[in-house]
């Protein structure tokens, strides 16, 4: 048996009373009878829906590592959520060196933003915009869009918030090296990579042209890296495995003539990782004829040439074909103006608290290369300590006391924690014996000064995070963790004791967990440094590479295009197209 059935309200046929809706209800078989029911429903008031309470509204500027996950994480349903960025995809950066020789395609590392937000549902707005300015006394952002334009013709638009994650990342650091913004190559950006393809390719092209002479050849095809850090050492080895694997083949008049030198300012490459690495990079690419020049800083790039600045040598000009600069990362200039307005003209990148707040600026959170964790340091606090600990009021603490509080003090401040694994002691009574020279009893005391001689190296172990993929995707999830829970914390706060005030923070602070580190270094040899102090390097560290780069990626379309790339890649070479 089928049933229709249909509502209808205020028809033209029926008298409607002021304040009374009039709902007509039809209900048919279709072997039977109808039966008709006319009713009165009440005011209108009592039809309405109950009014929602408002959700407060985030503003998320960017969508690189810090961003996205901080929006894959993030439960929409408690906020309004609006994303601004002038890009309108999130890369997977680590794989930029890759795309620069062919082994893997742009869009093969790139996922679109707005696929990314209909995965998770509800109602976020994106907008393919960039911001300029922030004001934070009215919690507004400037925007400008590229491609589109308002009523005025400028495409310039307002965006209020409650709450604002700048996670826009930063940009290559030219420490104002003259000809470096004309004449370099940067590697931050897939265009960046699609760029340095083309003039690889175009370098190769040229040098194969046949009224060129033996030196006109050379220089261009002389390819020079400044930066020995990871992105620096990572892009040679990749563009050597390119020359010598697939271009030697195609242009072997010339392949004898190519030359790739590395010029790093510091003593050594790769300073960051553990000396049996940077000495095992140094030695491999003395081996595969990459000149590694350390030692040496590069004073000025011309067109044609690079000078270089050395105290044994002097000054040094180098002709070249084609210059990749990759020497460290500089603010963003709306985001040094933001600084200028907030009081923190005289630093490099954005402070934050523990908390990932921004320093003296309500609503504000930065994730991210464009911020660094300013650590709230021991000695501006260990008179505020020593009260919190001194339950009695005594004027002096004992083992027990300090004990009691030690937990807190660990997670508020986590440089005592290292402080006390690398002295190697084994509690507390190490501190006090460090103080007092004996402390075999619980009941041993230390008045204030003492206190502070205990504690008077320990915030030299503050320790600063890399600016790295993996430092800005655990910060945007740690973030998200705590939107999250904003409302309950209200109730249940699980922070430390404040030592300044009364109650308890209300989240924990943001500690980072180091996962480990890849050097790729060419031929199918990698080195890592995992945790634990374990390092890894040879053919076998590359296969580890591949697992955890393609278990990174952010979703089974880029994971199964990047192994696709490197499948076809093992079989057919590397692509060496113009496109």
């Amino acid at each position: 048996m089928r049933w229709a059935a249909f509502l209808w309200e205020g028809a033209s046929g029926a008298r409607r009373r002021p304040g009374v809706s009039n709902l007509l209800v039809v209900v048919a078989a279709a072997s039977s009878g109808g039966l008709v029911a006319y009713a009165d429903s009440g005011s209108d008031a009592a039809l309405e829906k109950p009014q929602l309470p408002q959700r407060k509204k985030v503003v998320v500027l960017g969508t690189g590592w810090g961003g996205t996950t901080f929006l894959r994480n993030l439960d929409s349903r408690l906020y309004d959520v609006q994303v601004i960025s002038p890009r309108n995809y999130f890369a997977f950066t680590p794989l930029l060196p890759s795309v620069t020789s062919g082994t893997v395609e742009p869009r093969s590392i790139v996922e679109p933003i707005r696929r990314i937000l209909e995965k998770k549902g509800g109602e976020i707005k994106f907008w393919e915009a960039e911001c300029f300015k922030i004001d934070p006394q009215n919690k507004k952002i400037h925007c400008r869009s590229n491609i589109g334009t308002n009523l005025d013709g400028n495409g310039e638009f307002l965006v209020d918030y409650d709450y604002l994650v700048v996670a826009v990342g930063a940009r290559t650091n030219t420490f104002n090296t003259p000809g470096v913004v004309e004449n370099c190559h940067f590697l931050k950006e897939v265009e960046d990579a699609q760029k340095i393809r083309r003039s690889v390719m175009d370098c190769f092209e040229r040098a194969s042209l046949p009224f060129l002479d033996e030196e006109e050849r050379k220089k261009n095809l002389h390819f020079v890296v400044v930066g020995g850090g990871p992105t620096g050492v990572e892009f040679a080895a990749s563009l050597h495995d390119f020359v010598t694997e697939d271009l030697s083949k195609l242009y072997p008049s010339v392949q004898h003539l190519v030359k790739i030198s590395l010029i790093e300012a510091a003593d050594h490459i790769l300073t960051m990782f553990d000396k049996r690495i940077t000495n095992f990079a140094e030695d491999k690419f003395g081996r595969d004829g990459i000149d590694v020049k350390t030692g040496y800083k590069v004073v000025k790039v011309s067109k044609d040439a690079i000078t270089m600045q050395n105290p044994a040598t002097g000054d040094i000009s180098v002709p070249y074909g084609m210059a990749v600069w990759s020497t460290g990362i500089g603010t963003r200039p709306f985001i040094v103006e933001f600084m200028k307005q907030i009081g923190q003209g005289n630093r490099r990148v954005l402070a934050t608290d523990e908390w990932l707040r921004v320093r003296e600026c309500d609503g504000v959170y930065a994730i991210g290369d464009c911020a660094t964790i300013n650590q709230r340091r021991v000695m501006e606090d260990i008179a505020e300590i020593f009260r919190v600990a001194d339950k009695d009021k005594s004027g002096t603490l004992t083992v027990k006391e300090i004990q009691d509080v030690l937990d807190d003090i660990y997670v508020r401040y986590p440089q005592v924690q290292l402080y006390v694994k690398s002295k190697q002691m084994n509690g507390i009574a190490d501190f006090v014996r460090s103080a007092k020279g004996d402390a075999e009893k619980e009941s041993m005391e230390l008045n204030i000064q003492e206190f502070k001689k205990a504690l008077s190296l320990v915030d030299s172990q503050v320790k600063f995070l890399p600016a790295t993929a993996q430092v800005a995707s655990q910060q945007g999830q740690y973030l998200a963790r705590c939107f999250n829970k904003m409302k309950d914390v209200e109730e249940h706060p699980e922070g430390p004791i404040r030592i300044r005030g009364e109650g308890r923070h209300r989240f924990l602070p943001f500690r980072y967990r180091h996962l480990g580190q890849f050097a790729p270094l060419g031929g199918e040899q990698t080195a890592a440094q995992l945790p634990g102090d374990w390092i890894s390097i040879g053919h076998s560290t590359q296969w580890l590479w591949y697992s955890v780069y393609a278990t990174k990626q952010i979703s089974w379309r880029t994971r199964m295009l990047v192994v696709s790339d490197w499948t076809r890649r093992f079989i057919f070479g590397r692509d060496s197209s113009c496109i």
